[in-house]
C-alpha cells in the first residue's frame, strides 16, 4: 500500500507526488449513490419519479420520499438550549430535526436499511478523507479542489430535484440572505480543512479535528451567551489533553497544518452560532438546504478560484499526470471527490431521520474513529504509543460529550424566584 505523503513545506509549495508507480485511486460510488446516473428511462410523474417496484433503490431512497415539504430549521432549533456538537468535516449539523424516526418501525427491514445507510456514511466518509489526500498531495490547488467539491454538490441535489426524488423548495430572497453566512463559513471550514490534510497525516489532521466541541462550547457561551453543565465542560478536559499529547511527537505535525486544522474547528462551528442568529425563519429541510449552501459556495469558490489559481492550472495538471493523474483520470478523480463529499452529508441526513441526536452523535464519533484507522492502513503512516493514547483520549471525550451535551442547565434563580416570586 502506498504510504502517505506528508507535505512539511507551506501551502503554496510545487506539487508533492505518490511514491512511483503509484495509481491513481478511484474506486466505485457506493451503491447507494448509483441514483446519480441514470439507468435507463425513468418517467417523470407529477411530482416524483416512480422507480420499479423490485428496484433495490427503493428502501434507501424512501427517507428522502417521505420528508415533508417544508420544515422547521433543525439547527434553528437548538438555540432554546441545546448544545451544538460536532459536524465533521464540512458536513452540515443536524440538531434536534424535531427527534423525528422513520415510520417503518422497528422490524428487521428497517433495521437493515438503517446499517445499510449507515455502511454508505462511513464508507462515503472514507473514500472522501483517502481520496481527497492522494488528490491534494498530486494536485495541491487548494481553491480549486474545494470549488468542484461544492460544484459536484450543487450538480447533485440539482439531479434529485430534476428527478422528482426531492422535492424542489423554492428560498426566499430573505431565505439567501440567511443561508449566505452559512455558506461562507462552510467555503472557510472546507478550505481550511483540505490545506490541512495536504499538509499533515489524515489521521492526525481528524485528531486536531476532534477538538470541535471545545471550540463549540467556547463560541456559543461568548457569542450566544450559553449555559453548560459541569458535565459538558468535564468532557472538553480529555479532549484537550488528548489532542496536546498527539501533537507532542506526531511525525506529520506542521504548525501550518495544525493552525488551518484548528481554522476549520473555528469556521465550522462558527457556521451553527451563525445558524442560531439568522436561520430562525428559514423554513427548509436538509436536503435542500446543503443544496443552497452548496449553490452559494460555488459562488463563492468560483471568483476566488479564477483568481487564484487559473495561472497555475497548467503546470498543476503538467505534474498531476507525472504523478499518475492524466488529465481524464484527474478530471474523474476530482468528480468523485465532490460527490463523496455531498455523499456523506446526505447519508448523515438520512441516518438521523431513523435515529435520535444522541444516537447519530454517537455514530458521528464512531465515524471519526473509523476514518482515523482507515488512514492509518491505507496510508501505513507511523503511529507512536503517545498518538494512539492521546487519540483515543480525545476521541472519549468526544463521546462523552456526546452523551451529555443534552443534558439542560439548571435554571438560574432569579430574585423574584429566590423570594417566592409574585
Amino acid at each position: 500500500a502506498p504510504r502517505e505523503i506528508i507535505d512539511t513545506s507551506p501551502p503554496t509549495s510545487p506539487p508533492l507526488t505518490d511514491p512511483p508507480g503509484a495509481a491513481p485511486l478511484l474506486p466505485p460510488m457506493p451503491a447507494a449513490l448509483a441514483f446519480l446516473s441514470a439507468s435507463g428511462p425513468r418517467p417523470l410523474q407529477t411530482h416524483r419519479t416512480r422507480l420499479p417496484a423490485a428496484s433495490p433503490l427503493r428502501p434507501l431512497l424512501a427517507p428522502l420520499r417521505r420528508q415533508p415539504a417544508r420544515v422547521s430549521n433543525p439547527v434553528a432549533a437548538t438555540a432554546a438550549g441545546a448544545a451544538p456538537g460536532p459536524s465533521g468535516e464540512g458536513e452540515v449539523k443536524l440538531e434536534n430535526i424535531n427527534d423525528q424516526k422513520s415510520p417503518e418501525g422497528d422490524g428487521l427491514k428497517s433495521k437493515v436499511v438503517l446499517a445499510g445507510l449507515i455502511l454508505c456514511w462511513y464508507a462515503s466518509n472514507i473514500m472522501f478523507n483517502i481520496v481527497n489526500k492522494k488528490l491534494l498531495v498530486a494536485f495541491p490547488l487548494f481553491p480549486t479542489v474545494t470549488l468542484i467539491q461544492f460544484m459536484m454538490g450543487a450538480v447533485a441535489v440539482s439531479t434529485l430535484w430534476l428527478l422528482r426524488v426531492v422535492k424542489f423548495q423554492r428560498a426566499s430572497k430573505d431565505d439567501i440572505k440567511a443561508i449566505l453566512p452559512l455558506a461562507v463559513a462552510h467555503v472557510l471550514g472546507n478550505i481550511f480543512t483540505n490545506i490541512a490534510i495536504r499538509q499533515m497525516a489524515v489521521s492526525f489532521t481528524h485528531t486536531v479535528k476532534a477538538a470541535e466541541p471545545f471550540f463549540s462550547v467556547i463560541i456559543a457561551k461568548t457569542f450566544l451567551g450559553a449555559t453548560f453543565t459541569p458535565y459538558v465542560y468535564a468532557s472538553l478536559v480529555p479532549i484537550v489533553i488528548g489532542v496536546t499529547l498527539a501533537s507532542a511527537n506526531e511525525v506529520s505535525f506542521s504548525w501550518p497544518g495544525f493552525i488551518t486544522a484548528i481554522a476549520a474547528n473555528l469556521a465550522f462551528q462558527s457556521r451553527n452560532v451563525l445558524s442560531k442568529k439568522f436561520m430562525g425563519a428559514v423554513k427548509l429541510d436538509q436536503v435542500n438546504l446543503f443544496g443552497y449552501i452548496s449553490m452559494l459556495a460555488t459562488l463563492i469558490m468560483l471568483p476566488i478560484t479564477l483568481v487564484v489559481d487559473s495561472a497555475s492550472w497548467g503546470p498543476a495538471i503538467t505534474a498531476a499526470a507525472a504523478a499518475g493523474y492524466p488529465l481524464p483520470s484527474l478530471l474523474l478523480t476530482l468528480m468523485f471527490c465532490g460527490l463523496y463529499h455531498y455523499g456523506y452529508n446526505q447519508f448523515s441526513f438520512l441516518v438521523l431521520r431513523r435515529v435520535n441526536t444522541v444516537t447519530h452523535a454517537v455514530g458521528n464519533t464512531m465515524k471519526r474513529v473509523v476514518v482515523i484507522i482507515s488512514s492509518i492502513l491505507v496510508f501505513q503512516n507511523p503511529v507512536s504509543d503517545l498518538n494512539k493514547l492521546g487519540t483515543a483520549l480525545a476521541i472519549l471525550g468526544v463521546g462523552i460529550y456526546s452523551q451529555v451535551k443534552s443534558i439542560p442547565p439548571k435554571p438560574k434563580k432569579t430574585e423574584a424566584g429566590a423570594g417566592g416570586g409574585a
